[in-house]
Order: C-alpha cells, then structure tokens, then sequence
C-alpha cells in the first residue's frame, strides 16, 4: 500500500443531511415556475397560519404521534405553541423535544393543490420567569385571544422550535429543501425595534386603527368588513418584525412585507407613514 503524505490535501467532509430534506429525491422540475419563491412562499405560511399539525415521538413505543395544536410565532419567525402537561405531545416533548410542525394553507378543491411548510427541529419549553416569557405570551394571545381562558393556568407553558430545516411543497411541482434561516427572519441589530414592538403595536391598533385597516384592505387586498357587515370585527395588528407587519381580523390573518428591512423605532415611523400614504393613494 502507497504511503499517504499527511500534507495532501483531505477531501471536505459531507455536509449534514438536515431532518425533513430530500436529497436526490426532489424531481428536476420540483424548483417550479420562475415566479415560484420558495422562500416567500414558506415564510408567509410561517407567519400566516394559525394551526398545525404538531409531530411528536410517543415516549413509550418510539411512534410518531400527530396532534392538532394552535401556533403564533416569535420575533424572529420561530413557532410558538401553549400546550397542557397533561396532553400526550407534552409528555412527549418533556422525553425527547425533537417534533415537526405542519402549516397548511386552506382553499377550495384539492387540499393537495395548496401549500404546505414542515418546520423540523426540537421544542425548548419556556419557564414562567424566562426572559423572553412576557413577549412570547404577549404574541401568541395577541394571535389567539381565546386562548387567554387558559393560559395562566398551572399545567399550561409555551413552548418555542429551535427550528433547524424545513420542507415546502408549494403544490404541484413547486417543492423546496430548505435551512432554518431560508424561513426564519434575520433580527440581529434591531434590539431597538424588539424592545419598542409592543408599544408600537398598541398604539398603531389605538391611535391609528384607520391607517391600519387601509394597510389590509388597500396593499394586502383583504376584505372590508364595513362593505357588508362582516363578523370578526376590525383589522388589527397583532406582530412586527424586520420584515413586515401580522395582522388579524378575528379568524383571518394577513401578513405584510415591508419595502426595507426595519431594525428601529426610527425606521419603524418612517416605513409605516409611507405605507399608509400608499393605501390611502389607492
């Protein structure tokens, strides 16, 4: 055998396979259209949709065990859920915290003909004192306010995905592998803007509710409940992040991108005066 000479150069070591993708396996044609942008495509599912599909590893027998759970998401994209110690996928999560996440868009006709996200990583469970607690309850009843009936009680806490991959399929050949920051937002540097969103939020939804309900009926094209009456009450904001604005009118979310990316209050004011002179242009 020929003697190696510890200076030539080492082949790169493989990259990890990530949970979720699938490597060689997506079809030549799976990247769609040219007007197909998996990333847009799966953050808004990520900041839009309501519920999921929450997959966890039963404790005793090591089998996937699907339930139905109500999602928000932190700042940074990342998904909340607020479950109960005494449902099984908690018990699950307290065992091993590897889980994954359906989101589904609904729509007429074949539900395979929508897009999906699956958001794969591991639950980390936030303690009542968490830093971060007040905030991440904060959005998650500001998505689901029902949800306030039980949140304070003992056996309820939240919990947060450390995501690591995802998977979309955005219906028919329209699929895509993607990394945790192809999905989440980028929110280094706007500490600012973190600390200032709840204030933000409030007095947006208080002092300039007409300019909010333009940003959603004139640049998101969603319905105006004072056209006919419409249940659900007025839009609101209930998020902001770097990229964009959530908002709700009771069941229906809608979520708007900003033209640049927002890391202070400062450009906070800026962006949203331009948006509502936008709107009211229309």
């Amino acid at each position: 055998m020929a003697d190696t000479d510890d200076n030539d150069p080492q082949p790169a070591p493989a990259a990890p396979v990530l949970p979720g993708t699938m490597p060689d396996r997506l079809p030549e044609n799976a990247a769609g259209p040219a007007d197909f942008d998996p990333k847009a495509v799966a953050k808004e599912l990520l900041r839009t949709t309501r519920a999921g599909t929450l997959a966890t590893i039963d404790r005793n027998t090591g089998h996937p065990f699907a339930s139905l759970v109500n999602v928000a998401t932190d700042i940074d994209g990342a998904p909340l859920i607020l479950v109960s110690r005494l449902a099984t996928h908690t018990a699950n999560l307290e065992v091993d915290p590897r889980a994954s996440l359906l989101l589904a868009a609904g729509g007429k006709g074949d539900p395979l003909a929508h897009p999906r996200l699956t958001m794969l990583g591991a639950f980390v469970a936030i303690a009542r004192d968490a830093p971060d607690e007040a905030r991440l309850r904060r959005r998650f009843l500001a998505r689901h306010p029902k949800s306030e009936l039980y949140a304070g009680f003992a056996d309820f806490s939240f919990w947060r995905l450390a995501a690591v991959s995802a998977h979309l399929n955005g219906g028919f050949a329209r699929a895509a592998d993607l990394k945790a920051g192809d999905v989440l937002t980028d929110i280094s540097g706007a500490e600012d803007l973190i600390a200032a969103e709840a204030d933000a939020i409030a007095h947006m939804n208080a002092d300039h509710a007409d300019a909010v309900q333009l940003y959603a009926t004139k640049l998101g094209n969603a319905h105006d409940p004072k056209e006919d009456g419409a249940s659900g009450g007025a839009w609101r904001l209930t998020g902001l992040d770097p990229e964009g604005l959530d908002l709700a009118r009771g069941d229906v979310t809608l979520r708007l991108t900003f033209p640049e990316r927002v890391t202070n209050a400062q450009q906070l004011r800026k962006v949203v005066v331009e948006m509502a002179a936008k709107a009211r242009a229309r």
